[in-house]
């Protein structure tokens, strides 16, 4: 009634106010294109995000590097991923590597079965690698077969099998490797349970060079882990994550993350009656590491580690981050075009504080491979987070009978979105 009345006299009803979501700037991360290929220990326990944290977008001091993830248009289901390096060399020249690597997805929109070709320069070698996995049975096979390789020293360069079971409360698997050497049946297995937001896990994973009679029962051999989780796996709502983990090493690691997902108003002149606010995504990391190994104190004093890292990702063209750690501490900043393909910009400043100098580190990031953009946001992803800066704005701003900074984040409505940021296949 509201419209008819209004077009009567010639003015139209105001579009409702809406809040921009923009896609996170990796999305699924590019290691979670092969967590099926790896044992679950190692991508669970808050790994993967903790990695991307301290790692993506840290370009090395000195050094140039360059990615190119390009996807052609005649057939989405392959893709080619591409990394160059320039550093300075011992020799004052410069040290150029660089790898490739050609994928192909069964589906593509899930990432868990298929095939890669890697061939190195800095590492001369041409490996393949191949995933599958049966969801309606849960049970799952990988492979990596070294094609050429230029010194093959131990039983693992001549390839490595594998076979698993994944559900959404436990993941179970062994690898084994073709021509096995002495205690090297299995090559390595894990297993990991949830209940809740409870997860431990255990993996048997044997030290290079391990000449125990029997490396089952050697305590050097395994990894113990358990961790406390909250939250969704879609960028959309917060998390948190807190672990422990005893590894072979005897070390003792602590470490928590945080992914916050937080609105701000702003001010758009081109879309003023319309646009009222944006989302930020904050993350926050933080890794306490040391020896626990009381005969050897000077081997766990050099195992001691503290980092701390956070970022901030404004809108989808521009995050910072910043590490701390006790001997060096780094900044990045990223840019992220607009336009397909898009390409990102990075500049890292690393600070030594042993020798007190400053170097920096330059990366550039040239991408066709997703197509997430800014998503205008309904009432189920505003407002995660409200706080009394916020409910003047949730009085002010109504929609029908339910605020527009409210949110429902456990409608679990991914729907409308796309693909690159609805919640990763609920596969621990």
């Amino acid at each position: 009634m509201g419209v008819l009345w209004s077009s009567l006299w010639g003015k139209p009803e105001p579009p409702p106010p809406m809040v921009l979501v923009p896609p996170l700037f990796d999305y699924p991360p590019i290691a979670a294109r092969t967590r099926m290929s790896v044992p679950a220990y190692e991508v669970m326990f808050g790994k993967l995000p903790l990695r991307s944290l301290f790692e993506d977008y840290f370009d090395h001091a000195g050094s140039m590097t360059s990615r190119f993830m390009l996807k052609p248009l005649e057939d989405p289901h392959v893709d080619l991923v591409a990394n160059v390096s320039a550093a300075a060399g011992a020799n004052s020249g410069t040290e150029v590597k660089g790898d490739a690597l050609f994928r192909w997805q069964k589906d593509l929109y899930d990432p868990h079965t298929f095939v890669e070709l890697l061939a190195s320069t800095s590492d001369p070698m041409l490996k393949l690698r191949s995933c599958g996995y049966y969801p309606e049975y849960h049970v799952g096979t990988f492979w990596t077969l070294p094609l050429l390789m230029g010194n093959r020293v131990s039983s693992e360069d001549y390839g490595v099998l594998g076979v698993r079971y994944g559900s959404e409360n436990l993941s179970i698997g062994a690898s084994f490797v073709p021509v096995p050497a002495s205690g090297e049946v299995p090559y390595g297995a894990w297993l990991v349970a949830k209940k809740g937001s409870l997860t431990a896990g255990a993996q048997y994973k044997p030290l290079s060079g391990n000449q125990h009679p029997m490396p089952y029962t050697d305590p050097k051999n395994w990894n113990y882990a358990i961790s406390y989780a909250v939250g969704t796996t879609s960028p959309l709502s917060p998390s948190f994550i807190c672990s422990l983990e005893l590894a072979r090493n005897k070390q003792l690691i602590a470490s928590f993350y945080q992914h916050l997902v937080v609105q701000r108003r702003v001010k758009n002149p081109f879309e003023d009656d319309q646009v009222v606010g944006i989302t930020n995504y904050i993350d926050l990391g933080l890794e306490l590491a040391g020896g626990i190994d009381k005969d050897k104190p000077t081997e766990s004093a050099n195992n001691n580690l503290f980092q701390l890292a956070a970022s901030w990702q404004a809108n989808k063209n521009f995050m910072l981050k910043g590490k701390l750690g006790p001997s060096k501490s780094s900044v990045a900043l990223a840019f992220k075009s607009w336009w397909r393909p898009s390409f990102t910009l990075s500049v890292t400043a690393v600070n030594d504080h042993t020798k007190g100098t400053t170097s920096y580190g330059f990366g550039i990031r040239v991408e066709d491979l997703r197509k997430a953009s800014y998503e205008k946001a309904d009432a189920n992803y505003v407002m995660l987070t409200p706080n009394k800066q916020h409910l003047a704005p949730a009085v002010m701003f109504q929609y029908g009978e339910r605020p527009m900074f409210q949110a429902d984040v456990d409608s679990g409505n991914f729907d409308h979105l796309p693909a690159e940021m609805r919640p990763i296949g609920k596969i621990l």
